[in-house]
């Protein structure tokens, strides 16, 4: 049964920390890769109102490049660490928050989606999600560098 949010839970992620989960019961063996657990919690965080972007200013610039590369076809994880456990997940997130919304709401809609989505899908328990606000998109702001003239 998926958990709610609790902030106040002690963390308890091994050091040893797995690239991936497997999930044995009688029928067989379940793997769940890490990116996996980043890939849906950049999702879930991109969906709750507020939230421009995930990751600092040079991710971001690294990804735009990065999205422009023919046949890349990776879907961005930037701004996402996960540390999975054999039973446990813990998320860090880097947020870029719309000019004008409320940081405290839109950090605690954040939290509250990624936990529900990644304990919902991967049967994983979320210890943490820990949400650094790194910058302010302002209306009007460029999100993308500026592209040379020559290509």
């Amino acid at each position: 049964m998926p958990s709610t949010n609790r902030p106040d839970v002690p963390t308890a992620v091994p050091t040893s920390a797995l690239s991936s989960v497997e999930q044995t019961d009688t029928a067989g063996r379940t793997t769940i890769s890490s990116l996996v657990v980043q890939k849906i919690a950049a999702l879930s965080t991109r969906e709750v109102a507020g939230v421009h972007a995930l990751g600092g200013g040079v991710s971001r610039a690294i990804g735009a490049i990065r999205d422009r590369i023919p046949g890349s076809g990776a879907t961005s994880t930037a701004g996402v660490a996960v540390e999975v456990g054999e039973k446990q997940a813990a998320i860090d997130l880097d947020v870029v928050v719309e000019y004008g919304a409320r940081i405290a709401e839109v950090a605690r809609d954040v939290r509250r989606n990624v936990i529900t989505s990644v304990e919902q899908i991967t049967g994983l328990e979320v210890i943490e999600v820990n949400i650094a606000v790194n910058d302010i998109h302002l209306p009007g702001e460029e999100d993308e560098p500026e592209s040379s003239r020559v290509e």
